[in-house]
């Protein structure tokens, strides 16, 4: 313990001990559910205080990784690892530097097509029942601004079904999140329901061919579809004067 403390003196011991649990789940092939050491041993193993130890074990249920129980066979319990700590995290860094939405479809445009073509034969029945019903959900125009609201999240929805079938866990990881900041960052300034629908006429276009292509497990028409569809939204967005919001 003595080696590693020099080896990180400049690094703060709970810090270290977050570092060392994290090998320990990695190397133990922990799951969701499984308890980690208790503040004693955990006190004995690395040579620290109490407070240390439950400094770390802070540290670890902020970042989503680890919940306690207290009372007896309480303790220090491993999480199902999710991606809203993280997207969290990002989302305010990015926010608090300025990000433009005009960066977000930047990046959506190369995302969503290897995304896209990454799931080709992938999908499953209830994979096509989601995106069917996204797409249905849009079909008419909206009749209030909280329809117009709904549909809009129906069609974002409809990529992060890609987004959750991906095998490649960045890729997925990067396309929700994207979606989630357009959602939950973006405003559209002239969100006026006709011409708002319009927008919403050409994802619906756009999913509905998608869908065939996927049936048909066409990876270059997929690739194809995808890139005009990011193109078109892009065109769409920017006419309707998408800005990020100035709350979060």
């Amino acid at each position: 313990m003595a080696e590693i403390q020099r080896k990180y003196r400049k690094q703060k011991l709970s810090d270290l001990i977050v570092d060392e649990v994290k090998s320990m789940i990695v190397a133990e092939k922990l799951l969701p559910g499984d308890r980690l050491p208790n503040e004693k041993d955990l006190i004995d193993q690395f040579g620290c205080s109490k407070g240390t130890v439950r400094e770390a074990l802070k540290a670890l249920e902020v970042e989503g990784l680890v919940y306690t129980r207290p009372g007896p066979g309480g303790g220090a319990y491993l999480s199902e690892v999710g991606t809203e700590p993280a997207s969290k995290m990002l989302r305010n860094y990015l926010y608090f530097n300025h990000l433009s939405a005009e960066q977000i479809y930047q990046m959506r445009k190369l995302i969503e097509v290897e995304l896209a073509v990454s799931v080709v034969g992938k999908l499953t029945q209830a994979d096509f029942e989601l995106l069917e019903a996204h797409t249905n959900a849009c079909a008419t125009p909206p009749e209030s601004e909280d329809q117009q609201r709904s549909q809009r999240i129906a069609e974002l929805e409809f990529h992060n079904v890609l987004s959750d079938a991906c095998p490649n866990p960045l890729l997925s990881f990067m396309g929700r999140f994207l979606n989630e900041a357009l959602r939950d960052l973006v405003v559209l300034k002239k969100s006026y329901q006709i011409d708002a629908y319009q927008f919403t006429q050409s994802n619906v276009d756009y999913h509905e061919r998608l869908l065939d292509a996927y049936r048909a497990e066409d990876e270059a028409q997929v690739r194809r579809l995808m890139g005009e569809h990011m193109c078109e939204a892009e065109a769409h967005f920017v006419a309707l004067d998408g800005k990020i919001s100035k709350k979060m």
